[in-house]
């Protein structure tokens, strides 16, 4: 009972929360605190400029004026924060039913230069907890820090991509409804297939029209040993998908070498799901299943394993349950995640979302982990 009277102070705690700020060498975010209170933000940039008194504005969310020596008039500005609460029990630590809080800061500049290509930056700070961890928040810290910069644009009649800190599998479609908010469940199984996290990357997709699409990635996790050579760790994926009005699948396959190593491990991941109408849920569901080409020979299998319920109209907001296991080694046994979910809708800004899970534990010296949590999210 401690758990559930300690999230009864989730509202008055989150309505104390001071205003945070965050320092960048080159752009001032000490204003973005005050947005609120006023029609624009100031940005101070460190370009040369005949005007040193000049400034560049952000009106209305509109995108950036342009002036000589400014941002260009194409540049927008989204910002999104997520404050966390949450609290777990598996009647093994002495942490069992602490209430703890985190937040995740996410500031997006985006270009286009000729209306069909986009230059995207992603800048993050975050300082989510242990006990919130499985809302998958950012574990960065306080100061800001570039999580990932992509140029996409127009190759003939296919789409491509290159990047640094960015996943190759940004262009991929998985078919899944699902909108989960937890970590181990949101990739409806698609985990290792979809290939992130890479350092360069470059990618392709192209659209044949009639619902199927087709992509390719490929990334390398250190840029130490070159890009895309024999001493780096490289990863290539490919993916197919067919959409339809009512229902989609596809299927991504991978192959992921290990640093140092001559073996590679492959993934193959299936996807699909079915939206039916009228009141009914949508179901999603997943597999994936990974050879480990550096594993013994008896324990050389990986596998998850997804399904969820959707429902986008319950009463104000949206629901959602699932069930999984992520990453499961062929000799271990399966330990299944269990979730429920509520997300609605306070304004056009803020959006709440409680979650409530159990995730299974098949060593015998701990129990089974619950956790009640609950998620604000700001989009400004």
């Amino acid at each position: 009972m401690k758990l559930f009277k300690s999230l009864l102070v989730a509202p008055a705690t989150l309505g104390l929360l001071a205003p945070m700020t965050a320092n960048a060498s080159e752009v001032n975010l000490n204003e973005i605190a005050n947005y609120s209170d006023t029609e624009s933000i100031e940005f101070a940039n460190s370009f040369e400029t005949e005007d040193s008194n000049k400034e560049s504005l952000i009106a209305g969310g509109e995108g950036l004026v342009s002036h000589d020596g400014g941002f260009s008039e194409t540049t927008t500005a989204s910002f999104g924060l997520d404050f966390y609460l949450g609290s777990t029990d598996d009647d093994d630590s002495v942490a069992d039913d602490a209430l703890t809080f985190g937040y995740s800061l996410g500031i997006g500049l985006n270009t286009s230069f000729t209306g069909e290509d986009s230059l995207d930056i992603t800048l993050d700070a975050g300082n989510v907890s242990e006990g919130v961890a499985e809302f998958d928040g950012n574990t960065t810290g306080d100061g800001l820090i570039v999580d990932g910069i992509s140029y996409t644009f127009p190759l003939g009649d296919a789409t491509m991509i290159v990047g640094d800190s960015t996943d190759g599998s940004a262009l991929f479609t998985t078919a899944c409804a699902y909108g989960g908010p937890s970590a181990m469940l949101d990739d409806c199984a698609n985990v290792n297939a979809g290939i992130t996290g890479g350092e360069a990357t470059i990618g392709a997709s192209y659209d044949f029209g009639n619902g199927f699409t087709a992509a390719t990635g490929f990334q390398t996790s250190s840029t130490a040993s070159g890009v895309f050579t024999d001493e780096s760790a490289d990863a290539y994926a490919f993916n197919a998908a067919y959409t339809a009005d009512s229902y989609g699948v596809s299927l991504t396959y991978s192959v992921v070498e290990n640093a140092g190593l001559t073996n590679e491990d492959t993934y193959t991941a299936a996807n699909a799901y079915y939206t039916p109408d009228g009141s009914l849920p949508s179901i999603s569901v997943g597999y994936e299943i990974g050879d480990l080409g550096g594993a013994v020979s008896s324990n050389d299998e990986k596998t998850s394993f997804f399904v969820g319920l959707s429902w986008d109209e319950v009463g104000p907001g949206t629901a959602g349950i699932a069930l999984g296991h992520s990453n499961t080694m062929e000799a271990d046994e399966e330990e299944y995640m269990y979730e429920a979910y509520y997300s609605y809708d306070v304004n056009d800004g803020m959006t709440v979302t409680p979650l409530i899970f159990t995730k299974e534990n098949s060593t015998s010296a701990k129990d089974d982990t619950t956790g009640v949590m609950v998620k604000t999210s700001f989009s400004f």
